[in-house]
């Protein structure tokens, strides 16, 4: 899968699975201040992120992920 494949993906069940404006979807968008993901969002993210990209995240993985392009370069690390 190509970083862009990742990105799109991520974008995507962002804006569907969490009803976050696509909008507000930037590199350096904070995933708690400024998407308002919450502690129960992280635990239904690695759901989202089992199931759609294919590789288990770990409770304490989101301590290290602030903004979306962490979020994004974790995913790279994980994937194929």
């Amino acid at each position: 899968m190509t970083e862009t494949e990742i990105i799109e993906k991520i974008n995507k069940f962002l804006v569907e699975e969490f009803e976050v404006d696509a909008d507000k979807i930037t590199p350096d968008a904070k995933l708690k201040e400024t998407l308002e993901l919450d502690s129960l969002d992280y635990i239904d993210l690695a759901v989202v992120i089992e199931h759609n990209l294919h590789f288990k995240v770990k409770p304490e993985d989101f301590t290290r992920l602030v903004t979306v392009q962490d979020f994004y370069n974790f995913a790279m690390a994980h994937t194929d």
